[in-house]
């Protein structure tokens, strides 16, 4: 995603203003009628710095897994949100989701990373996989 700044200008339209003054006292009837206030953008356009390969941060950063976790993903470095994709692909391939009422039983594979349990739900796969990035 680019982020731009930009930066506006305020100017007023360049149309000939007619200046009538009414008989009503309030300070809106001092100002013309036809002049307008328009903002327009006068830079829009992001930096080459701004936009470039900036390096992965946080859950995107590539880090080292644990062998346990190596033997799920395939890999020995991989970002956290790639692992919980192939973890899921995992299950699904081998069909380990209760159909029912989606949790997730566990092979031997699966239980080596989620801590030992049988049974797992699939909002503490996150939780569980913390520990195997190194």
């Amino acid at each position: 995603m680019a982020v731009s700044s930009a930066i506006f200008s305020t100017f007023i339209s360049p149309q000939t203003p007619s200046f009538s003054v009414s008989s009503s006292s309030s300070s809106t009837s001092l100002l013309p009628a036809n002049i307008r206030m328009v903002r327009t953008v006068t830079h829009a356009t992001a930096s080459e710095s701004e936009t470039g390969s900036r390096p992965p941060r946080g859950i995107m950063k590539p880090r080292h897994v644990s062998p346990e976790m190596e033997a799920v993903v395939g890999v020995p470095v991989i970002p956290r949100t790639k692992a919980v994709k192939l973890i899921w692909a995992y299950i699904r391939e081998n069909n380990l989701q209760d159909p029912e009422n989606k949790i997730i039983n566990c092979d031997e594979k699966l239980k080596k990373i989620f801590g030992g349990k049988d049974r797992v739900g699939f909002l503490e796969i996150a939780g569980l996989i913390t520990p195997h990035f190194l």
